[in-house]
C-alpha cells in the first residue's frame, strides 16, 4: 500500500492510500479519486518527501555525543505517568471523521456483508461464478495482495475512530 498526499484543483490537500502507483493513476483517470472538501475529481499527487532511514552510518560514537547533565531523580512518592501522544481535532479532522462515518453508513446500507469470506466471494464475483453485487468484509494483507494480482478492483475501508475521541 502507498499513502499519497493529494491536492485538488482548488488547492485542498488530503491523503489517501492506494495499492500501487498504477492503481492511483487508474482511479484518478476514471474520476474515482475526489477531494473530500469540494468533491473535485481533478486531483494530482502533491510533492512529498519520503521518510527514509539511513543505514550507511553506524551508531554515533560515545565520544562525539553531547554531554548532558544527569536528570534529577523524581520524588519516590509520586511517579510521573508516561507521556502519551495527543492531538486536538480541528475542522478538517472533524469533517474527515464525519465523511468516514458517512462512508461506513453508505457501505452498510448498499453492500452485502460477507465477513471473513471477502476474498473468496470477491474472486467468485470477479470470475463470474457468483452474481455481481457490492460486498464488504474482512481481508488479510495476503488476501488483498492476491486479489490485486488477480485484477480484482476493491478498496480498503478505513476503520472508524472510536466515538469517545
Amino acid at each position: 500500500m502507498i499513502r499519497y498526499t493529494l491536492i485538488c484543483d482548488n488547492a485542498h490537500e488530503f491523503e489517501s492510500w492506494f495499492a500501487s502507483s498504477s492503481s492511483f493513476d487508474e482511479q484518478a483517470k476514471r474520476g474515482f479519486v475526489t477531494c473530500p472538501v469540494c468533491d473535485s475529481a481533478r486531483v494530482e499527487r502533491a510533492v512529498m518527501a519520503p521518510a527514509v532511514a539511513r543505514t550507511d552510518r553506524g551508531p554515533r560514537p560515545a565520544a562525539s555525543a553531547p554531554e548532558t547533565a544527569a536528570p534529577s531523580p523524581a520524588p519516590a512518592s509520586s511517579p510521573a505517568p508516561a507521556a502519551q501522544p495527543a492531538a486536538l481535532m480541528g475542522e478538517k479532522e472533524m469533517a474527515f471523521r464525519a465523511m468516514l462515518t458517512a462512508l461506513h453508513e453508505h457501505v452498510a446500507a448498499n453492500a452485502e456483508p460477507v465477513g471473513k469470506n471477502f476474498a473468496e466471494e470477491a474472486l467468485k464475483i470477479h470470475h463470474g461464478e457468483s452474481e455481481s453485487r457490492a460486498i464488504y468484509g474482512e481481508a488479510s494483507a495476503e488476501d488483498a495482495r492476491m486479489l490485486h494480482e488477480e485484477g480484482v478492483e476493491f478498496l480498503p475501508l478505513p476503520r472508524l475512530p472510536e466515538g469517545r475521541n
